[in-house]
């Protein structure tokens, strides 16, 4: 805060304020003085501002200033940052709200100067709609933002003709330097002339040989014509082209966009879009999240040692058991009705899988083809930004259209592929609930049949014993045969190791001298690379600085060739200058006096004549005036002395018909008399 402070006292007590304040007294100041500096500060930014606020409202006061600082885009801090209690500081001269507003503004107050100037032209006036309906207010609009954009635009020009970096000591040079070569040019031309006067028909010639420069120039001028009539055709023949082009594209596109076709394309869009958001991705959020769970579980858990790891590992060996152990025992308690089921289900399954990979091709196949679009889509904006040919053409189109179309053919068959197993999964859900159904009849029967004997549950008992009796013997039959196979097995595999180690020991003496020379290459290797590294720095250095060198040429380039440019068109300049003073040195000295009437010194010496005779005239008028401006004004007088009378009699007659009523008014002799 006290550099802040330090900050507003110091450039208060600088140009243009001059105040004379230190530390204390500034801090010292009331309300209205303290307002008074403001007002002061915006009065140097904005000239309008200036006034003495104790002449002004406390309302009036805080509107302009709040009106003006919003114009200049101030933004309070942070504890002010509300409008009301801003305007309210503002009006009450506080402290924490002046002192922001005074470093702000002499912080940036040549900016803030440039920013009111142009505020006073470009700030629009905001018109009510109901007056633009009048076609005078509506024109008078108009022209005042056609002025306001002239205004921007001029004052562009401005701004660059003050930031070009030409003095006027330059352009005095420039003007010496041109009227020394005008000079020697007309000395020149004279020597020229008195030459030219001894030939017979110069001034034919001088003549034709205007002509020819004028053929000359509008030559070039149709040649340059017409170069541009021929881009012209050349890129309207482009767009031409492109034109057609998109015109076949939706032809064909359109010419297969019958209603049965875009209605049966929806239906299976919208299947695929609902199996994807009710089956697949539900299932892959539900498996990603619980990945997401169990990776945070892994990762809240503490670091593990190897007790832990044989803890979990006799865990899982135990967990496996008793798997298996549950799977005996439902195959055990099988049911020939869900062996029977079984199949189905297992085809179930199938078709679900297949209806996945079905899915996820499909989706791929739909990613792939947006990512193709959105190529082709940049492919053709960049042709049409480039005025040249089209990019695909000829063969490359061709193959291009065979890829589309091999693709729309599979693509075909795997949706029809997967509207076929749609129709199969359906048919095979069908199916098992038929059966179900009919396995549920059947059960209800046997089991009131039973009731009825008086043997409820003998069935269910009796197909028990049966398909443990023939587990058993499965079980037997298999203990015995994986006997037989394990102890096969083991001499096969003692066999099959003692062949390996022995087919394995030529190989191993020849593998230990290639480690050791696998070793050394490596070794070699390194080392070669080390070189090759410090060779790599050393070229991307020197590469580096060539590349400096290079930029440091080229905008060293940019530069002569700008300053190329600019003396050619200096110079094209001074032959313009120079053509027209020959013309004018000419038309001045030409025996031709209609000649000597076309100079600009003719018509400027025509212009001041008629400027001194038209001064002459208002001079006299100015006289006259003068004189007359005495009895002028007695006679202004005296016709508005007659118009009071007038009007004061005016008045008195009113009133006589007023009172017609009452009685009659008779005039005899000047004088008037009432008879009732």
């Amino acid at each position: 805060m006290s550099e802040q402070l330090k900050f507003i006292v110091e450039h208060l007590n600088k140009d243009p304020f001059k105040k004379n304040f230190n530390l204390i007294t500034f801090d010292s100041l009331e309300p209205m003085q303290l307002l008074q500096i403001l007002n002061d500060v915006l009065a140097e930014i904005d000239p309008k501002q200036t006034i003495d606020i104790r002449e002004e409202m406390p309302d009036q006061t805080a509107k302009r200033m709040f009106t003006l600082l919003g114009m200049l885009k101030y933004k309070p801090p942070g504890n002010t940052s509300e409008p009301s209690s801003f305007r309210q500081g503002l009006v009450t001269g506080s402290k924490p709200v002046i002192h922001p507003i005074l470093h702000w503004l002499l912080q940036r107050i040549t900016e803030l100067k440039k920013r009111a100037y142009l505020a006073r032209f470009l700030v629009k006036l905001e018109v009510p709609a109901e007056f633009l309906q009048d076609d005078v207010i509506t024109d008078t609009y108009h022209q005042y933002e056609e002025l306001v954009e002239g205004f921007k635009t001029y004052h562009k020009e401005c701004e660059q003709l003050k930031s070009s970096g030409f003095s006027t000591a330059e352009i005095r040079k420039d003007i010496g330097a041109m009227e020394e070569e005008k000079d020697q040019l007309i000395k020149r031309v004279e020597r020229l002339k008195k030459r030219v006067e001894s030939v017979s028909n110069h001034q034919r010639m001088l003549e034709l040989a205007r002509q020819l420069r004028v053929e000359k120039e509008r030559e070039e001028s149709l040649a340059q014509q017409k170069q541009e009539q021929k881009n012209q055709l050349f890129q309207a023949e482009q767009r031409l082209q492109r034109s057609q082009q998109q015109l076949k594209d939706l032809r064909q596109a359109a010419a297969d966009a019958k209603p049965e076709s875009l209605m049966k394309r929806l239906e299976e869009e919208i299947k695929f879009n609902s199996y994807m958001v009710s089956d697949k991705l539900p299932k892959e959020l539900e498996s990603k999240r619980r990945m997401v769970q169990y990776l945070q579980k892994v990762v809240s858990e503490p670091a593990m040692g190897q007790a832990e790891l044989g803890e979990l590992e006799d865990k899982i060996r135990e967990n496996n058991i008793e798997i298996n152990l549950l799977i005996e025992k439902r195959m055990m308690r099988n049911d020939p009705m869900d062996d029977k089921l079984s199949l189905f289900r297992q085809q179930a399954s199938i078709i679900i899988r297949k209806k996945e990979a079905k899915a996820e091709e499909l989706q791929e196949a739909r990613e792939e083809l947006a990512a193709l679009d959105r190529e082709l889509n940049q492919k053709n904006s960049q042709a049409r930004d480039q005025d040249g040919d089209e990019v695909i053409r000829g063969d490359e189109f061709k193959r291009f259209v065979g890829k589309l179309r091999s693709k729309g053919t599979v693509f075909k068959k795997k949706r029809q592929e997967i509207t076929e197993l749609r129709a199969e999964y359906g048919v095979l859900q069908r199916t098992e609930e038929i059966l179900k159904q009919r396995h549920e009849v059947g059960q209800q029967q046997l089991q009131s049949m039973e009731a009825q004997k008086g043997i409820s549950g003998y069935s269910d008992t009796q197909e028990e014993l049966e398909r443990v009796s023939a587990i058993k013997s499965e079980l037997d039959e298999m203990k015995g045969r994986s006997l037989d196979d394990m102890s096969e097995m083991v001499k096969k595999l003692n066999s099959t190791i003692v062949e390996k180690k022995s087919a394995l020991a030529p190989i191993i003496k020849e593998l230990r001298p290639l480690r050791q020379q696998c070793q050394e290459l490596t070794q070699e290797y390194e080392e070669k690379k080390a070189q090759y590294d410090s060779c790599a720095a050393g070229l991307e250095s020197n590469r580096s600085k060539l590349e400096q060198e290079v930029r440091a040429l080229r905008e060293e380039m940019a530069q002569e060739e700008n300053r190329y440019h600019y003396i050619n068109c200096m110079k094209e300049i001074i032959e313009m200058q120079m053509q027209r003073a020959a013309e004018e040195m000419k038309a001045y000295v030409s025996p031709d006096p209609q000649e000597r009437r076309k100079t600009i010194r003719e018509q400027y010496m025509k212009n001041i004549a008629e400027q001194e005779s038209l001064g002459k005239k208002l001079r006299e008028q100015q006289k006259t005036v003068r004189e007359s401006h005495g009895p002028n004004m007695k006679q202004v007088k005296m016709w508005r002395d007659l118009e009071q009378l007038l009007e004061c009699k005016r008045q008195c007659f009113l009133r006589a018909q007023s009172q017609a009523s009452i009685g009659q008014v008779i005039q005899e002799g000047g004088e008037d008399r009432l008879v009732l």
